[in-house]
């Protein structure tokens, strides 16, 4: 079912709900107001009669002949008078006595002073009424012909008009619920021309900033992401596809090379140790790669501890100059820890170390003498780290896109490398709410400055 016809339904069956409840009250209302006020009616017809019989002195015969005249065109009253003896005094119609009245329901008067009661569809009330210090029981009973079918046609055009109220509510409901959904139905018809390749289409956003239109917002800004995120994955596996495929190619080459022609040993040595030079490039690669999706998941996914700083530092500096024997690190502490605490991060050790040895070996691989100078200091809130090099430096143009994926700027010629260690080093830092900054010096160096906050 859909939500337009949900809440045509639920709309209708609250305002029937409404209305229901508002007939009912009427109608109750007026059923109490007709039986109140015909007892009001009776009272005063018996007090009437009563006042007829004694005060006017009225004879009984004149009385009953005024009852049975108008019985025939109305429901008159019928009274009866007694005393306190139980002894009939007056009485309309003898030969009907509609009420019965018992010396039970005559001491039940005297004591209690007035009763009202229903017997079958008629009302009945008894009461006290004192003439010349004595006490009388008058009765009066009747049928409200009038009241009951004012009820009966009030009843009968509450229903009438509850049926054309609900059909009309929910014609009403469908057609301002169809207005209302006109725009999440352009909505949807606009969703469903975009595509992986049409992903530069948007949603046209209402003006009035309303639900909806705070909806379009969001759903647009979702699908610059996407169309972002599209965009560097086309990017990147286009640079992951170059980057592989031209240590591939050579090592096919060399290898074809060396199978179509006899070599001597020292050919097919130099063969081999190209071909593995090659190998180590693409093993780097997929290294660089497995680590930049690491550094990539979500951040609740990664697992976080109180590492100690120092003891990572020193760990991957090993690791640089084990990998790179020609390597050389020197770790210099700028001031004192005054506690523990300042040594250590709450962070994940193996990213860490990686992006540490990403700034080594670049700080190594860019200086003639291939030394990589860090300083670490402590502060109130921080640990600083400073990775300095006295190599070539960074030209000016290419600062700005050094962090970018598989960018390579114009020292590109000068060793060899695949654009991924920065990116990756400082998304690895900004997940462990840290900051990455660089001070350059052409021909004189560059210095990488870390800030990351202890516990």
């Amino acid at each position: 079912m859909k939500i337009r016809t949900k809440l045509t339904l639920l709309f209708s069956l609250v305002t029937a709900s409404i209305l229901l409840l508002f007939a009912s009250v009427i109608y109750y209302s007026a059923k109490q107001n007709r039986n109140t006020e015909f007892y009001s009616l009776l009272k005063k017809e018996a007090i009437t009669k009563a006042n007829l019989f004694f005060d006017a002195k009225v004879p009984s015969q004149t009385l009953q002949q005024i009852y049975h005249n108008n019985t025939k065109t109305i429901n008159e009253v019928e009274v009866a008078i007694y005393n306190s003896s139980f002894h009939l005094l007056y009485h309309d119609a003898v030969d009907i006595d509609f009420v019965k009245e018992t010396p039970a329901m005559i001491n039940d008067i005297y004591k209690k002073g007035e009763i009202k009661f229903y017997q079958g569809d008629w009302q009945v009330i008894g009461l006290l009424y004192k003439f010349e210090n004595k006490n009388y029981v008058i009765t009066a009973a009747a049928y409200d012909q009038f009241g009951y079918n004012e009820l009966s046609t009030l009843l009968k055009n509450t229903c009438i008009i509850f049926i054309i109220s609900i059909i009309f509510i929910f014609i009403a409901g469908y057609y301002f619920s169809k207005k209302a959904f006109e725009p999440v139905k352009e909505i949807t018809d606009r969703m469903n021309e975009i595509s992986a390749s049409h992903l530069n289409l948007r949603l046209e956003a209402n003006p009035s900033k309303d639900e909806l239109s705070d909806l379009t917002i969001t759903f647009n800004q979702m699908l610059t992401r996407l169309e972002k995120s599209f965009e560097a994955q086309k990017h990147f596996v286009s640079n992951i596809s170059h980057e592989l495929r031209t240590p591939l190619a050579a090592m096919i080459a060399e290898l074809e090379l060396s199978v179509n022609k006899n070599k001597t040993s020292e050919e097919y040595k130099i063969i081999l140790q190209n071909s593995l030079s090659d190998a180590k490039k693409i093993t780097k690669l997929s290294n660089s790669l497995l680590d930049f999706a690491k550094a990539s998941y979500d951040p609740s996914e990664i697992a976080y501890k109180p590492v100690r700083i120092d003891e990572i530092l020193l760990d991957a500096c090993q690791q640089v100059q084990q990998a790179n024997p020609g390597y050389k690190t020197n770790l210099l502490f700028g001031n004192d820890f005054l506690h523990d605490n300042q040594i250590l991060v709450n962070g994940n050790e193996y990213l860490l170390k990686v992006a540490f040895v990403n700034l080594l070996e670049n700080g190594c691989k860019f200086s003639e003498d291939h030394l990589c100078q860090v300083s670490i200091s402590f502060f109130c809130n921080t640990i600083q780290i400073e990775f300095a090099d006295r190599g070539i430096g960074i030209s000016q143009e290419d600062i700005p896109h050094i962090f970018t994926p598989f960018y390579r700027g114009k020292n590109k010629e000068f060793t060899y490398g695949n654009g991924i260690g920065l990116s990756l080093t400082k998304k690895i830092i900004l997940l462990h709410s840290g900051t990455v900054t660089i001070s350059n010096n052409l021909h004189k160096g560059t210095t990488f400055t870390l800030q990351l906050p202890h516990l």
